[in-house]
């Protein structure tokens, strides 16, 4: 029989990974009636379903992107999931990224840094890493609007993402938000998979480099050390991937009865990847709840997936963060977080803080 968790899903969005460790530990293949699926939570398990999309799929009606933006890369799978990722694929490999984004990056980092207030608080998220992730998206999928509107058709979407993943359904302000987009898109055949970039690009490097950020401002020391060690500042956004991964979650379809981790699970079902536990596994990770810049195997998380759904824009996102941390820890050497307003990333399945209050300078007689 399949083992059977009940879960508290208020508690599995605030603070889910003491309820994921101990899945992991007692049923890593468990069927969680709240949620409607199988719960991978070992990351070898984990591993299994990323990379063979013939038997754990995403094409499937139920599946919640796919329901909100339409068939796409991220809702096929096989040729048709290679022809529509095809034209993507070479704008994003990492040399071309360097060579058309670091200076763009670098220079909007910039701009958004000097518009600071002279003092504190500020949040980071509405100053700095939703404003880079979208202005990035807008150049990077040529994009003729301004990111102010591009954000508002992001922010539409991810609403309705989200909710359908709590069960709800998707508002009608979801398709407009879609024709909305399309007046923006050069070749509309393409809409659907550049509205899975957009969205991609900006929820998931906007909580990345604000879950960074609140990872090395948290840790004793760690900001003045990575500010030395380039190396060491990669890896520490490496690391806080690994323990707070911005896409929590990975949904799959099951095309046929299988066996995975002793569990048998019937055909059709929703196997959920949970990354978050995957990323916390002690028989990789040892030590897995701490931030540990230095952590040597850091690079194995599963935070931008596996497999034929590897994320097409990880070398982007890297690049956004490294610059993005390394130039506030620059230019506001005294930063620090607000103690008066705490930062905690939350969600289900897109994990971050809903706020990042940090103040700028350092206290009057410090």
């Amino acid at each position: 029989m399949c083992p059977v968790s009940v879960i508290d899903l208020r508690a599995l969005e605030s603070d889910p990974h003491a309820i994921l460790a101990d899945l992991r530990r007692t049923r890593p293949v468990a069927w969680v009636e709240e949620l409607g699926a199988f719960v991978v939570t070992r990351r070898d398990l984990a591993l299994t379903v990323l990379r063979d999309d013939a038997t754990f799929t995403v094409d499937d009606p139920r599946f919640t992107t796919g329901r909100v933006l339409g068939a796409s890369m991220l809702s096929t799978d096989g040729d048709e999931h290679a022809r529509r990722r095809a034209p993507f694929a070479r704008p994003f490999r990492l040399a071309a990224v360097r060579k058309r984004h670091a200076a763009s990056v670098r220079a909007e980092v910039a701009r958004l840094l000097t518009a600071m207030p002279p003092d504190g608080p500020v949040d980071l998220r509405e100053r700095l890493t939703a404003p880079l992730a979208a202005a990035t998206m807008v150049d990077a999928l040529a994009l003729d609007a301004p990111v102010s509107e591009v954000l508002a058709i992001y922010e539409t979407i991810a609403a309705a993402v989200s909710g359908l993943a709590m069960g709800a359904q998707p508002p009608s302000a979801a398709a407009d938000a879609m024709t909305r987009l399309a007046r923006l898109v050069a070749r509309p055949a393409e809409l659907a998979d550049t509205a899975v970039l957009l969205f991609g690009g900006i929820e998931t490097t906007d909580g990345m480099i604000a879950n960074a950020l609140l990872h090395v401002l948290a840790a004793p020391g760690v900001a003045l050390a990575v500010l030395d060690d380039e190396a060491l500042l990669a890896n520490a956004v490496e690391e806080s991937l690994r323990l707070e991964p911005a896409a929590a979650t990975i949904d799959r379809y099951t095309t046929c009865r299988v066996l995975l981790g002793g569990v048998r699970i019937p055909r059709r079902s929703l196997v959920t990847v949970s990354v978050a536990a995957a990323n916390r596994d002690p028989e990789t990770f040892p030590d897995p709840d701490r931030f540990d810049p230095h952590r040597a195997n850091a690079r194995l998380h599963l935070a931008f997936a596996q497999g034929p759904h590897v994320c097409l824009g990880m070398h982007l996102a890297r690049l956004e963060a490294h610059v993005a941390l390394g130039e506030t820890l620059r230019r506001f050497p005294h930063l620090r977080l607000d103690p008066d307003l705490p930062s905690v990333p939350r969600g289900l399945v897109f994990r971050k803080p809903s706020s990042l209050s940090v103040l700028l300078r350092a206290p009057a007689g410090s």
